[in-house]
């Protein structure tokens, strides 16, 4: 059964730091590309930010480029985002997942994360 886990999500002031683990098992992940997608209230999901299981071929979205920064422990099995210089506008619903690297469609899902950044 795989099974992805998030934690660290939480209430923070703007400019403040978050960061965010997502840990996978339940199968080898090793040729999984992992990514972040966020979620806020009234607003469509989004793919934040995602790299390899190997660890290359990161990706960024344009408003989180230079404050976020993804990472991946594969001893762990763990992916980790760190938010700097959060804003208001970054308050959502944090969900990692997984698809194979070869695939357009997310296979796996967790079942996400609160983070809410106060003005």
């Amino acid at each position: 059964q795989v099974q992805l886990v998030e934690s660290g999500g939480g209430l923070v002031q703007a400019g403040g730091s978050l960061r965010l683990s997502c840990t996978a098992s339940g199968r080898t992940f090793s040729r999984y590309f992992m990514g972040w997608f966020r979620q806020a209230p009234g607003k469509e999901r989004e793919l934040v930010t995602g790299i390899n299981w190997s660890g290359g071929g990161t990706f960024y979205a344009d408003s989180v480029k230079g404050r976020f920064t993804i990472s991946i422990d594969t001893a762990k099995n763990t992916v980790y985002l760190q938010m700097n210089s959060l804003k208001p506008e970054d308050t959502a619903v944090y969900t990692c997942a997984a698809r194979n690297s070869w695939a357009s469609a997310y296979a796996y899902w967790g079942q996400g994360t609160q983070v809410t950044v106060s003005s």
